[in-house]
């Protein structure tokens, strides 16, 4: 779909304030481990991916985010990209390197940078974040960058937790980031040396998807 998966962010907040005036976004659902997962993506990358139980709770919210695109259903074209997911959630993958086309402010780009270098089955503090980007004080602004991220996983701001290590809220529901979390630390040590840091191997056996599923169940 894409000619390259640059992992730059590239829709400009005005067109994101305009609801998507102008822009072609199609979109997929399907079932997972996690619940439906939807994907969407403008032309030049991915602009969504969200969690739900339902997955006519997630069209409703593209369609009330993106009220002026036009929106097309396209299982077939965005299929590689579900199948990454469904691959990370497998964990035959640990890392979801994906085209993203998502808007963001200075602040919220080098808070979602940040959090896209937290090593797979790691976590890091709101505080410990905002240190990393330079801002020590600014512990609301990134927990605002953390709870606004559109992209599930491909921006992994599940693995951001309170002081003490307690979970702190998640877009996607509590219960979710607690099985995430908990299928990355119970498979970190399979992390080649190599992998380490790069957060992403193709030869890693982790958790099944009725694990991962069993877990979601467990956590709620």
């Amino acid at each position: 779909m894409y000619d390259s998966a640059s992992a730059e962010l590239g829709m400009a907040p005005s067109e994101y304030r305009r609801k998507g005036a102008g822009l072609t976004v199609r979109y997929a659902s399907a079932p997972t481990a996690l619940g439906f997962v939807l994907v969407a993506a403008t032309d030049k990358g991915i602009c969504k991916i969200g969690f739900a139980d339902d997955a006519a709770f997630l069209i409703d919210g593209l369609r009330g985010e993106l009220a002026n695109a036009e929106l097309l259903e396209d299982g077939e074209r965005l299929a590689p990209f579900i199948a990454q997911i469904d691959a990370y959630l497998r964990g035959t993958r640990q890392h979801v390197e994906l085209p993203l086309d998502i808007a963001a402010t200075a602040f919220r780009q080098r808070v979602w940078d940040a959090l896209r270098r937290i090593p797979y089955g790691e976590t890091r503090s709101y505080s410990e974040i905002a240190e990393a980007v330079g801002a020590p004080r600014a512990l609301r602004a990134v927990a605002s960058a953390c709870a606004t991220n559109p992209v599930a996983l491909a921006i992994p701001c599940h693995r951001v937790v309170q002081k003490g290590g307690a979970l702190a809220g998640y877009r996607w529901g509590l219960p979710r980031k607690a099985a995430l979390l908990e299928n990355e630390a119970q498979h970190a040590h399979n992390v080649s040396a190599d992998d380490t840091g790069r957060a992403e191997t193709g030869r890693v056996q982790t958790a099944s998807i009725p694990t991962l599923a069993a877990k979601l169940d467990h956590a709620a």
